[in-house]
């Protein structure tokens, strides 16, 4: 096999353990990763949890023409690419719409990061991007002015997104991303104790 289709068998298995992750809907996120001068995105208008390496439409990365004209690509196809285009160490991205997630999005609360160290470790401060209607240049050029800097961010009553080197470090900051928002709601009603400044610091200084 070679590595264009192993690739896009990789970016499709994802795919479907989203789903069956309960970290999106059935037609609903996109997942993509990049080899060479090209970027690989789950097609729309299909069942995200039946999705096999032939629904993974390839798009040119300097142009973003589809080179597989008989897929259609995501709506999302021009944030994902601008993202790499801001983001040259970045090789993958994984955009859903998980629930506890999505409320933060939503909301006035942040996601508390600090309640456990992996967390802070991968995730950092999560940040909001403002609100844009999905599938726009205006979002996709928003996502791209907050890329630099974050491994995650939030849409504004929209989603998540996560980046990484590989699909399984952007899948492992999503399914973070999502374990930190539950842990924020539980400790709404169970207050916990956070990280402390030093504890911080230190995470930080690992994380370099």
């Amino acid at each position: 096999m070679s590595d264009k289709e192993s690739l896009k068998e990789s970016v499709a298995y994802f795919m479907r353990r989203a789903y069956e992750r309960g970290l999106t809907t059935c037609t609903g996120g996109n997942i993509s990763a990049r080899l060479g001068s090209s970027m690989y995105i789950t097609c729309s208008g299909k069942d995200k949890g039946n999705l096999c390496a032939s629904d993974i439409a390839e798009v040119d990365m300097e142009t973003g023409k589809n080179l597989t004209p008989e897929l259609k690509i995501s709506i999302e196809t021009e944030m994902h690419r601008l993202v790499y285009l801001a983001r040259p160490d970045v090789s993958a991205v994984v955009h859903t719409h998980p629930v506890y997630s999505c409320y933060f999005s939503a909301s006035d609360h942040e996601i508390d990061t600090s309640i456990i160290a992996e967390s802070y470790f991968l995730l950092d401060k999560v940040v909001k991007v403002p609100y844009r209607l999905m599938g726009t240049k205006e979002l996709a050029l928003e996502v791209q002015k907050y890329a630099p800097g974050h491994d995650v961010l939030l849409m504004e009553n929209h989603g998540a997104l996560a980046f990484g080197k590989s699909l399984i470090s952007a899948f492992d900051r999503l399914e973070c991303l999502e374990q930190a928002a539950r842990m924020t709601i539980l400790s709404m009603a169970f207050p916990v104790k956070d990280l402390t400044e030093e504890q911080k610091e230190a995470i930080k200084a690992l994380r370099k």
